[in-house]
C-alpha cells in the first residue's frame, strides 16, 4: 500500500539523504513513547524508600515495583514482531500506548504494595512494545541508508532515561508526592496517542504467517523465569540458592527448547535465522557485552553519590547530567557517520572514550574531586553516543522490509536481558565487597540514620566511607573488563556503507 504523499517525500533511495519534516514528525511520535517507557524503568528507583514507608514493607518487596515492570517488558517483547506483522505497527503502537497510560493511571491509585506491583506489570506490557515498535516504524520511515541518523534520534531517550529518571523522580517526590511519578505519564501519553493517530501512516497489514503458539509458551515464560531468577540474586546474596537456581534453570531449559523449536519451524516467534546475517550477529555480541557493562554500572554512581557522598536523590541525578550532555553532542554526529561509512569505526571510537572515562571510576575515593568526576562522565557520554545506537543500526540496516520488525524485537530482547544480568551482577559484586569491609556498611548506614551516626566515632565513619568508596571502585573494574571485551566483536562490525538490502524501496513506500 502506497503511503500518503508526506511519507513518500522522504525519498526512494540513497540519492535522497535528507531527513525531511515528515520523517521527523514520525520520529517525534516514537521518541515521546520511548521517553515514557524508559523513564519509568528508572524513575521508580528513587521512590523505593518512599514505597517502603508508605506501604509498610521491606526494600526487597518494594523493589518488585521495578522487577515486575522489567519482567513484563521482557515477556511481551517476543510477541511484538509477530503482532506488528499481524495487526500493523500503527494499531499495535496505539494499543501499547493505551496500555501504558492505563497502567500509569492505575499505579497512581494503588492502595497497597501488591496492587502497585500488579499495575506496574500492566504498565510494562505496554512499555515493552513501545521500543521495538518504535525502532520498526522509524526504520520503515527512513529507509536503510538513513537509519543511522534516525536511530540517533531514538537513542536520546535510551541514554537519557537512566539520567533523567532519578532527577524527575526525586523532584516529583520532594515537591508533590509519589503518585505524580505515574500521573505525569497520563497527559504525556494522551498527547502521544493523539500524535500517533494523526502522524503515523495508516496500516495495511497482510499477515502471511501463523502465530507460533508453542514458541510463545516456551519463549515468554522462559525469559521471564530466567530474569526472575537473575533479579533475585541481589536479594539472596548468592546465585547458589534454590530461590535463584530453580527459576533460572527452568527458564534456561525452556529457552533451550525454544531455540530447538525455532530452528525447525517455518515462522518462529523469534527468528533466530537472522543470525545468518553476519552484521546482526556481531551487533548482538557487541550489545550483550556493552549492555551488561553499561546498565550494570548505571546503578553504581547514583548509589555512590548518595551512600558515600551523602547527596540527595535529586542532586545525585543532577550530578550525572554531564553524561547525557556528552551523549547528546556525539549522537547526531555518530548517526551521520554511520550512514556514510558504516558503524564499525564509530563504535570503536565510542568504546575508547567509555574506557577512558571508566578508568577514573575504578579509583573512586570518599572525597574524589567532583570536577574530575563530572569530566569523566562527559567523556563517557560522548562514547555512549557513539556506541549504543550505532550498534542497533549495525543490526538493522542490512535487513529487508520483512525482517525489520523481527530484528528490532530480537535486539530489544538482547538489550533487556543483558541489562538485567548486568544489574544483578554489579549488585552482587558491590554487596559482597561492602560486606567484606567491616566499617563500610555501618558508615553508609550512618549517612541516613542519626542513631547509627551517634554510635560511631567520626574517624570510624570516615574510614568506613573510604572502604565503601573502594568497594564501588573495585566494582567498576568489572564493568571496565566487560567494556574492554566489547572491543572484540566491535572490531569486526562493518566499516563501509552497507549495500541496500533487498526490499529497501519497500521500506520507504510500503508499510
Amino acid at each position: 500500500m502506497t503511503q500518503p504523499p508526506d511519507i513518500q517525500s522522504t525519498g526512494t533511495g540513497p540519492a535522497d539523504d535528507r531527513l525531511d519534516g515528515a520523517v521527523f514528525r514520525v520520529a517525534g511520535v516514537v521518541v515521546l513513547g520511548a521517553i515514557m517507557s524508559i523513564l519509568d524503568i528508572t524513575v521508580v528507583t528513587v521512590a523505593l524508600p518512599t514505597f517502603q514507608l508508605e506501604f509498610g514493607t521491606s526494600y526487597a518487596v518494594a523493589a518488585w515495583t521495578m522487577t515486575g515492570y522489567t519482567l513484563a517488558l521482557a515477556t511481551v517483547i517476543p510477541l511484538t514482531g509477530w503482532a506488528a506483522d499481524r495487526f500493523g505497527t500503527k494499531r499495535l503502537y496505539l494499543a501499547a500506548l493505551a496500555f501504558f497510560v492505563l497502567g500509569s493511571a492505575l499505579c497512581s491509585l494503588a492502595w497497597n504494595i501488591e496492587t502497585l506491583i500488579a499495575f506496574r506489570v500492566l504498565q510494562g506490557i505496554g512499555g515493552g512494545m513501545l521500543m521495538p515498535l518504535g525502532m520498526t516504524i522509524m526504520t520503515h520511515a527512513a529507509g536503510p541508508h538513513r537509519v543511522g541518523r534516525l536511530m540517533a534520534v531514538l537513542g536520546v531517550p535510551m541514554l537519557l532515561g537512566p539520567i533523567g529518571g532519578p532527577i524527575l523522580g526525586g523532584w516529583l517526590i520532594e515537591s508533590l508526592s509519589w503518585h505524580w511519578i505515574f500521573l505525569i505519564n497520563v497527559p504525556i501519553g494522551v498527547v502521544a496517542l493523539i500524535a500517533a493517530f494523526v502522524v503515523l501512516p495508516a496500516d495495511d497489514p497482510q499477515p502471511s504467517e501463523s502465530f507460533d503458539f508453542l514458541g510463545m509458551l516456551l519463549a515468554s515464560p522462559g525469559l521471564a523465569l530466567f530474569l526472575y531468577g537473575v533479579s533475585t540474586i541481589p536479594e539472596a546474596g548468592t546465585a547458589l540458592t534454590p530461590k535463584v537456581l530453580i527459576p533460572a534453570l527452568l527458564g534456561l531449559a525452556l529457552l533451550g527448547l525454544f531455540v530447538r523449536h525455532a530452528l525447525r519451524t517455518e515462522h518462529p516467534l523469534i527468528d533466530l535465522r537472522l543470525f545468518r546475517n553476519r552484521a546482526l550477529t556481531l551487533a548482538v555480541l557487541t550489545m550483550v557485552l556493552f549492555a551488561i557493562a553499561f546498565f550494570g554500572a548505571g546503578l553504581l554512581l547514583p548509589s555512590y553519590l548518595q551512600q558515600v557522598r551523602g547527596e540527595t536523590a535529586l542532586w545525585a541525578g543532577l550530578l550525572i547530567a554531564p553524561q547525557g550532555l556528552g551523549a547528546m553532542l556525539s549522537m547526531p554526529i555518530a548517526g551521520r557517520i554511520v550512514d556514510r561509512s558504516g558503524p564499525g569505526r564509530v563504535v570503536l571510537v565510542g568504546l575508547v572514550l567509555i574506557t577512558l572515562g571508566t578508568v577514573y571510576f575504578t579509583q573512586l575515593e570518599a572525597d574524589s574531586p567532583y570536577w574530575i568526576l563530572l569530566g569523566s562522565l562527559f567523556v563517557m557520554g560522548l562514547g555512549m553516543g557513539c556506541t549504543m545506537m550505532p550498534v542497533m543500526t549495525a543490526a538493522l540496516q542490512t535487513l529487508n522490509h520483512q525482517q525489520v520488525a523481527r530484528g528490532s524485537t530480537l535486539m530489544n530482547i538482547v538489550n533487556q536481558t543483558a541489562g538485567s544480568i548486568g544489574t544483578a551482577l554489579m549488585s552482587v559484586v558491590l554487596t559482597g565487597l561492602i560486606n567484606d569491609r567491616a566499617l563500610a556498611g555501618p558508615a553508609i548506614a550512618a549517612q541516613f540514620d542519626p542513631r547509627v551516626a551517634a554510635e560511631l566515632p567520626p574517624a570510624a565513619v570516615q574510614e568506613g566511607l573510604g572502604q565503601a568508596a573502594q568497594a564501588f571502585g573495585h566494582t567498576y573494574v568489572v564493568a571496565l573488563v566487560l567494556i574492554v571485551l566489547t572491543f572484540i566483536p566491535a572490531f569486526f562490525l562493518p566499516r563501509t556503507k552497507p549495500k541496500a538490502p533487498e526490499g529497501a524501496e519497500a521500506q520507504i513506500l510500503v508499510h
